[in-house]
């Protein structure tokens, strides 16, 4: 049997319904895990052991007399810090809400807690989910970064704090640290996931995702965290699908778009080199990959992202600004100040443009199972005043599009490469078959060493 820590949250779920290991027994093995290494690392703004415990033990409870909640039942899950969490401290990452307790659970929070799952805790995050580097820090090599705005969920769930944790992503949030740290993180299509009690950072593009270590674990934390809620204006009504059920199919090679345009441009040559060898590996496994062009301005996009981020993020923080402006971080600051001095048609010049975007990629990648292309420009930066370069990623939420990335090997420097694969609106399922497909041929699991 695996290390507990090792254990995902198919596994994990799975074991405890069939009783060959307790929720109690595996949280008890994960707060040692983090007792060990959340010195180190910083991964948590709060972990109250007692209470995880005895959540675990209600677990354990609950399933000798009644059953099993859900499929997450007894699964250990981190909760970023901007998510509302009853009862438990949410900071944002800012000194404003230090002391902030909400009194209600946000909605993915809800839907974990009713499938069964056990909330370990809130994870660190960059301040209000911008870009000023966070506390955190990488397990691959202190020297870089974890990547943000998710730093400590992507932290923990690499060295196996917890199997799975949320995320957020406004620009690359989810994806971009997740590559960084060598796992899986799957940031769905705008509208797919519940908003509702996450602090936000932009209603244009906040999009709420789970991070973990496989493909099956993000179909299976999307099954429970998918679906429409009237409490979030732009949550859609679309039928939910089976999203493990899609991931653990068996299906025959996926036709893939290869796209070189803007990303393969302006990668770093052991990065090229990498996603070029992913992409001839899916080739000898059968699969049909071929160069595609997209008829969109990738540039323009990221132009367009920023706009709407600013602006948006602007009014979120208008009130706290207005009499604390000195309290927020430098990018937030700046932020904010883009956002105030933006013109109101440069701000409709944006919503043009990402409505013409999202129809541009739409119409290109219908002929393909996913598009694919590296997840960053290079390995995660050797600084920790940086959170990284968030470009290849900040397209795909300006447009909405479903994106996950997964581990494809080492840099010269020891640090994690990934590639990711974008689907159409709403295509997660088929994103996710393809990435098992994808994963179970480059069959690259990554673990930082000495953890």
């Amino acid at each position: 049997m695996s290390e507990m820590h090792e254990l995902g949250v198919v596994e994990a779920a799975g074991m405890i319904r069939s009783r060959a290991v307790s929720a109690a027994e595996l949280m008890e093995a994960l707060l040692a895990r983090c007792d060990a290494l959340d010195g180190a690392l910083k991964v948590w703004v709060t972990l109250d052991g007692d209470a995880a415990m005895a959540a675990a033990r209600e677990r354990d409870s609950e399933l000798a007399s009644e059953g099993a909640r859900g499929p997450l039942h007894g699964v250990p899950v981190g909760i970023k810090d901007i998510y509302f969490t009853r009862g438990v401290l949410t900071t944002s990452g800012s000194t404003i809400y230090a002391e902030f307790v909400p009194e209600y659970d946000a909605t993915t929070v809800a839907l974990l807690r009713q499938a069964g799952a056990v909330i370990m805790g809130k994870t660190v995050t960059t301040e209000f989910a911008c870009g000023d580097p966070s506390p955190t820090v990488s397990p691959w090599n202190a020297v870089h970064t974890p990547g943000g705005s998710s730093s400590g969920s992507a932290v923990g769930a690499a060295v196996g704090m917890f199997p799975a944790a949320l995320g957020s992503q406004t620009g690359g949030s989810i994806v971009r640290p997740s590559s960084y740290n060598g796992i899986v993180g799957l940031k769905p299509t705008f509208g797919r996931v519940s908003r509702h009690g996450v602090y936000p950072v932009s209603e244009s593009l906040d999009t709420m995702g789970p991070m973990v270590r496989s493909v099956e674990d993000a179909a299976l934390m999307l099954n429970v965290l998918a679906g429409h809620d009237i409490n979030d204006a732009d949550s859609s009504e679309r039928p939910v699908e089976d999203y493990l059920g899609a991931a653990q199919t068996k299906i025959g090679p996926p036709r893939i778009g290869l796209v070189r345009q803007f990303f393969m441009e302006q990668c770093d040559d052991e990065t090229r080199a990498n996603t070029e060898s992913m992409a001839e590996k899916l080739r000898d496994a059968g699969a049909a990959v071929e160069e595609v062009s997209l008829p969109v301005d990738f540039d323009a996009a990221l132009v367009g992202q920023r706009a709407l981020m600013s602006v948006e993020g602007a009014q979120v923080h208008e009130g706290n600004f207005a009499v604390r402006a000195d309290e927020f971080s430098a990018n937030v600051h700046g932020l904010i100040e883009q956002g105030l001095g933006t013109p109101a048609l440069e701000y409709l010049k944006a919503k043009h443009l990402q409505s013409e975007f999202r129809r541009g990629v739409q119409s290109a990648i219908g002929g393909y199972d996913a598009l694919l292309m590296p997840t960053t420009p290079a390995a995660a930066p050797p600084s920790r005043e940086t959170t990284g370069d968030p470009k290849f990623q900040s397209p795909w939420t300006f447009g909405g599009f479903p994106e996950i990335t997964l581990p494809s090997g080492l840099s010269e420097g020891g640090m994690p490469l990934g590639v990711q694969l974008v689907a159409g609106h709403f295509e997660e399922a088929r994103l996710l078959a393809v990435a098992a497909w994808c994963e179970a041929v480059v069959g690259v699991r990554l673990t930082p060493m000495g953890t």
